[in-house]
């Protein structure tokens, strides 16, 4: 009997010296919001989690958001304290800590209206280009958002459209880039390059376009096939920045969503000539609100395991923002632009979704499935899902009212930063075993030795977790509709 309490003394003590080398962070549906817990109830249904730090599988480049000039343009409009907190709460040691980030390359739908940096028809020799449009209110929030991050962040830079002369239908909208306009568009790029430099703004990757399969023609847009793409960055995009000194910036090709990497990476991987200009590809989640669509992430992977796979665009499409209503954004209430016109064969793939979860599931499936950086889109929109030229509303993870000057950190803020603020640049993803319909689970090993493992429980009651890392065992339990970063050093 004496060995018996010995024994459980032993084991009792074991588990409060596991319990105090772990930190748990908890946001709820029930109100918590990146709080840290201490106290752990007991729950007779657990979910086995397994986490094996010895199987390292991909290397994080980071996770973020956008800068678009309605982001940029609604924080001119906000009071320098408010404009400094959203900053902060974005980029700041206290806040989400963005490390991988977006922009647009000229307009997109999110700008107020349609422009390049060389509107003049027939310069092919760019003598008028000029990034002055974006010295009013884009590059100034980079800046800032460079001067708050004490770690610093890197830009991916997308082009909705090449300059509307350069295009066979001479639009922003729709039409394809002329073959005689191959090398002034690579230049173009290269023009764009150099001017974000001499700003302080490095740009680490690029795509060659956004989303080459075009959006109906509602918005800035320009077609490539993926053979034309790829022998553009062959011929002309990949050796003029090898001239002009960038031949380290990341040439990402694609940029759409990820049903079509198989024609992809079959065009871009083909042989070395081709192969050795694109750092990865780039692709965006507006293919479904459940499927993150494993196999073709492990495909893309598989074709060229060295190279890149950035998640660069996704966002809450077809909605209009909910203001100062937490508990709309755990319901199961979101709808895309597939609910309404999706075709019938596609329709399962676009049911209605709960906002948290959609953002925190597709984190968890992508890391899990190879891709090494993820970016959300806009990081601030207004009341009304914009400004957006082209009346494209969407959900932002910060939604502002610049008339009153009040700002509306969202759940899904706070669902990001429980990736961004704690999976950082340069950490090894690992493997993760849980078995569970309602439970997920990704880890990761930071550059600092740091643990950190996302847990999501979207059920309906709190559940307990099982937590096994190389053979330690920790009980611990999840709220209900929650997320949860558990780190240990």
């Amino acid at each position: 009997m004496k060995t018996k309490a010995l024994l459980m003394i032993a084991m009792a003590l074991q588990a409060c010296s596991q319990k105090e080398s772990i930190t748990v962070w908890e946001t709820s549906s029930e109100g918590d919001k990146l709080v840290q817990k201490t106290e752990f109830a007991f729950m007779e249904k657990k979910v086995a989690i397994e986490v094996n730090s010895s199987e390292e599988r991909q290397t994080l480049v980071g996770i973020g958001g956008s800068f678009t000039e309605a982001t940029s343009s609604l924080l001119a409009r906000m009071s320098k304290e408010k404009r400094q907190e959203i900053i902060d709460a974005y980029f700041g040691e206290d806040g989400a800590r963005y490390s991988l980030t977006r922009t647009h390359i000229g307009s997109c739908d999110f700008s107020k209206g349609n422009y390049c940096y060389d509107e003049v028809k027939g310069d092919t020799l760019l003598k008028n280009f000029s990034i002055k449009h974006d010295e009013e209110t884009l590059l100034p929030l980079i800046k800032d958002a460079q001067a708050a991050s004490r770690d610093g962040f890197k830009i991916v830079a997308s082009p909705w459209s090449a300059p509307f002369w350069m295009k066979d239908n001479q639009n922003y909208v729709g039409g394809a880039l002329l073959p005689e306009c191959q090398q002034v568009y690579a230049n173009y790029l290269v023009k764009y390059l150099e001017a974000y430099k001499a700003q302080g703004v490095d740009i680490w990757g690029i795509t060659p376009v956004n989303e080459p399969y075009g959006n109906n023609n509602n918005w800035e847009s320009m077609y490539f096939d993926p053979k034309y793409e790829a022998a553009f960055v062959r011929d002309y995009m990949g050796p003029t920045f090898e001239k002009a000194g960038f031949g380290d910036v990341q040439i990402l090709g694609y940029d759409q969503n990820r049903a079509g990497i198989p024609q992809w990476v079959d065009a871009m991987y083909t042989d070395e000539a081709t192969a050795k200009y694109f750092g990865g590809i780039a692709v965006h989640w507006y293919e479904s609100t459940v499927e993150w669509q494993p196999d073709m992430l492990n495909l893309a992977h598989d074709k060229a395991p060295q190279k890149h796979i950035i998640e660069t665009e996704g966002c809450c499409d077809a909605e209009i923002p909910i203001w100062k209503d937490d508990a709309w954004y755990w319901k199961c209430e979101g709808t895309d632009w597939g609910w309404d016109w999706a075709p019938d064969d596609q329709k399962h793939l676009h049911p209605k979704y709960v906002p948290v979860f959609r953002y925190a599931r597709d984190l968890i499936g992508c890391l899990n499935n190879w891709v090494d950086g993820w970016i959300d889109w806009n990081m601030v929109l207004d009341r009304q899902g914009g400004p957006n030229w082209a009346k494209n509303w969407c959900l932002a993870p910060v939604i502002v009212d610049p008339e009153v000057d009040e700002v509306y950190f969202t759940p899904m803020y706070y669902a990001l930063a429980h990736f961004s603020r704690f999976l950082r640049p340069g950490a090894k993803v690992l493997s993760v075993k849980c078995e569970s319909k309602e439970v997920m689970a990704t880890a990761v090993r930071n550059p600092d030795k740091t643990l950190a493992i996302v847990v999501i429980n979207q059920g309906q009651s709190p559940i307990g977790l099982d937590l096994t890392i190389d053979g330690k065992h920790y009980d611990l339990s999840i709220a209900k509709e929650a997320i949860q970063t558990i780190t240990l050093p």
